[in-house]
């Protein structure tokens, strides 16, 4: 009996012992690290805002307490950084970004300049969904969608696969829009600052980070709210129309839900192919623990940041369900592009 209870705790032991042993691992490789948090845009605008976010509150839930940094790495609307990630950066969980919420959907559609496979990445969690508003300066005569449907409206707009950008041209093909779409701005910043001169009439951005910079807009009417890019009306945005609800046609209207689909995938915090398994599993862990955390709530809340948690596997079945469209919404899509290069 003795030898049987014996062996039971030694079978035992030699269960827990890979976990434990594990989960030292990840704690001693991170301990005394520096992790890098790489933001795609420059400093301003919803992804340096919740980047710099997650970078102060996650590292203090990584095992081995490692310290984030965020870096900004700017340039072609985010496929500088995400290149960069996918070929050059450390697999080691020492470097993770904030990915552009298109990245998948530009995979689809074939855009140039793309080196890696958005299924390949390592997601590990979204702090929130993006709700992303067009919106015009008060002196424009563009103040409601169907204007933009009657006159041409100059927007600026960063790279050319920002969603400031392809939004514009995608509208334009599939809801007769005239917008004239100027990018080359190296931000969100930049391009308000043109729309304030009357350089350009207006431009998207993220509703969170809207109320967040620029409360007076709202509260003194400066901008026009003409559409918003989200599959579901926030509460905060019950009259503005959904970029859903606007195509010419049920089939254009399907297209532009593709479209809109990165919005799902949102503020997100992914890493490079093949992350080790454990550091993968610790990251995700830590991640979800963060927006967990009342300290994160309660800040979020102080600044009015919108908080909407989804773990690495959702992220990832969204990146998945995105790269399967049907061969018939991707052909729509790929004839709006097509037709705006």
């Amino acid at each position: 009996m003795l030898t049987r209870t014996l062996a039971a705790a030694v079978i035992g032991a030699s269960v827990l012992l890979p976990m434990s042993a594990s989960a030292d691992a990840v704690e001693d490789f991170f301990k005394g690290k520096t992790v890098t948090y790489y933001i795609s845009t420059v400093p301003g605008g919803g992804y340096d805002l919740y980047g710099r976010f997650v970078a102060q509150y996650m590292g203090k839930h990584i095992p081995g307490n490692p310290t984030l940094v965020p870096k900004n790495m700017p340039g072609a609307g985010g496929l500088t950084m995400t290149n960069w990630l996918y070929n050059v950066a450390p697999r080691d969980g020492t470097a993770i970004a904030s990915p552009p919420q298109a990245l998948a959907i530009e995979q689809v559609l074939e855009s140039k300049g793309i080196q890696y496979d958005a299924g390949k990445f390592t997601y590990i969690g979204r702090a929130a969904p993006v709700v992303e508003v067009m919106y015009t300066w008060n002196t424009s005569k563009t103040k409601t969608f169907k204007d933009a449907q009657t006159r041409e409206t100059i927007m600026g707009g960063t790279g050319p696969t920002s969603p400031t950008i392809t939004y514009l041209k995608q509208l334009n093909i599939l809801a007769g829009t005239k917008f004239k779409p100027i990018p080359g701005f190296g931000g969100t910043t930049e391009v308000n600052l043109a729309m304030e001169r009357g350089e350009v009439e207006g431009s998207i951005k993220s509703w969170a980070s809207m109320k967040v910079d620029n409360p007076d807009w709202l509260k003194d009417h400066k901008v026009n709210l003409i559409l918003q890019f989200a599959l579901d009306k926030p509460d905060d945005l019950p009259n503005v129309p959904l970029m859903t609800e606007i195509g010419s046609t049920d089939a254009d209207r399907q297209a532009l839900k593709f479209f809109a689909y990165g919005n799902a995938m949102g503020r997100a915090t992914f890493a490079p192919p093949a992350l080790p398994a454990d550091r993968t599993k610790a990251l995700r862990t830590a991640f979800m623990k963060m927006m967990k955390d009342p300290e994160v709530i309660a800040e979020a809340d102080k600044r009015k940041i919108d908080l909407g948690a989804l773990d690495g596997e959702g992220l990832q079945k969204i990146v998945d369900e995105t790269l399967s469209v049907s061969p018939d919404v991707k052909a729509r899509a790929l004839e709006a592009r097509a037709a705006t290069e």
